[in-house]
């Protein structure tokens, strides 16, 4: 049996069982899951469970988010040729390839080093070079490269900063999980003027927090 037959045949069950159910219909989305090898972004050993309904550890106790979830964000955030993208989290640099092939450049920040140097090295080997990619904190924020077109957060927030919505063109859009577990919902925002936002909430989920995301004062007795 040839293991690249059974990649594809993977690949084509994770979009039509699990992405399409999820609302995820935008075709260009749905051909871009099919062109890029999501197996290639992964840890080696969990190369088997590339296309499986489940965060996969990258390490650093970190993991990858579910295909669906990648999915729907890249849906949601409607991305056009010429946008600007901010990715907070680069993680498997699996996520900073979608972007880079629907939009101009993508700028993306990771809290851990070795995972800016390891997508780097994965993105090079695939001929994706509209990214730059850097170590950072942003968990509060990255206007660096600002204004954005569109900005993606790969980890929950708790509290959104005001930081993220102000570092967008009016026109752009952010993409994000606010809350904490188990209460948490994917938020699109959306600048509709220089200082005016539109928040849509999209669906519920539970993911891990950014490394020092800013935390919701608590009542103490």
């Amino acid at each position: 049996m040839n293991p690249q037959l059974d990649f594809e045949r993977a690949r084509f069950n994770m979009v039509e069982q699990q992405i399409r159910p999820w609302e995820v219909l935008d075709q260009r989305v749905l051909d871009l899951l099919m062109r890029v090898r999501r197996e290639e972004y992964v840890p080696a050993r969990f190369c088997a469970l590339a296309f499986a309904d489940m965060e996969i550890p990258i390490g650093q106790g970190e993991t990858m988010l579910t295909p669906k979830i990648e999915a729907r964000m890249l849906q949601e955030l409607a991305l056009a040729p010429e946008d600007r993208i901010l990715e907070v989290g680069t993680g498997s640099g699996y996520m900073t390839a979608l972007l880079a092939s629907l939009g101009s450049h993508v700028y993306s920040v990771d809290i851990v080093p070795e995972f800016t140097r390891t997508a780097g090295v994965k993105l090079a080997a695939h001929g994706v070079t509209n990214v730059t990619l850097e170590s950072g904190d942003a968990a509060r924020g990255w206007d660096r490269h600002a204004p954005y077109d569109a900005v993606v957060v790969t980890g929950s927030l708790p509290v959104l900063p005001d930081a993220f919505p102000k570092c967008l063109r009016p026109g752009g859009r952010l993409i994000v999980v606010v809350g904490e577990p188990p209460v948490m919902e994917a938020q699109l925002i959306a600048c509709v003027a220089a200082g005016a936002c539109s928040t849509t909430g999209l669906f519920e989920t539970c993911i891990a927090p950014l490394r020092n995301a800013v935390q919701p004062e608590r009542f103490v007795f």
